[in-house]
């Protein structure tokens, strides 16, 4: 942020994205661990620390004699209108939507949940196809290296973990949408029930822009 920007089967998660604004992808898998435990990408390594934030106006400012890095910011920029001296970028999530076969199954407002509600979110059918949308803004500054991790768990073991690189975000006044690649939601006895999940968004400095805890339900045919 503010620094120099640089089908498979499902078990319950998410991949990573085709996106209208995102640049960048990556995926990878972990299973079987007990619910509770610390998470891998909860533990920051030791002697990270993050590079200085730099608000918009002051990097632009910064490079303007640089005439490659100048043209590749504008590109990345495009027309942002009146630029702050705010360094931190603003990242706000609006909803989630749940496609499965085609169909919109749930379109999740995040604003709207509460922590008393029920937590199971949605409801899949086993052997069939699903993915997620996402729509969010970015404000203020550039955010970089977005990436989630999407960790579920049953029966209190951890049984899949996916990882996915979003990618680098100019700030803009209009809604980024994302649209998730699509999965295919196991099928048997075992497969169906109730999971837990928690999604999580951070950047390339681990800043949290959103962590959602909730449920989702594998059914029958």
């Amino acid at each position: 942020m503010g620094r120099e920007p640089g089908q498979k089967k499902m078990e319950g998660s998410s991949s990573a994205a085709k996106s209208n604004g995102g640049v960048g992808e990556e995926e990878e898998r972990v299973r079987v661990e007990e619910e509770g435990e610390v998470d891998d990408d909860d533990v920051v390594a030791p002697g990270f620390v993050p590079g200085p934030l730099v608000s918009l106006k002051e990097q632009l400012e910064k490079d303007k004699d640089d005439e490659s890095l100048r043209r590749w910011k504008e590109q990345l920029l495009g027309s942002i209108g009146e630029l702050d001296d705010q360094m931190e970028p603003e990242v706000t999530f609006y909803s989630i939507a749940v496609l499965s076969d085609g169909d919109l199954i749930e379109n999740i407002t995040l604003s709207a949940l509460s922590e008393n509600q029920p937590r199971v979110l949605f409801a899949l059918r086993e052997g069939s196809s699903y993915c997620l949308q996402l729509r969010f803004s970015v404000l203020h500054n550039i955010v970089s290296g977005l990436a989630y991790t999407n960790t579920v768990w049953k029966g209190g073991m951890r049984v899949d973990e996916t990882k996915g690189m979003l990618g680098t975000f100019a700030p803009q006044h209009e809604v980024y949408e994302q649209t998730l690649e699509e999965e295919t939601i196991p099928s048997g006895m075992f497969a169906r029930g109730v999971y837990s999940a928690k999604l999580k968004f951070e950047d390339d400095d681990k800043r949290c822009h959103l962590e959602l805890k909730y449920q989702f339900e594998i059914k029958s045919k």
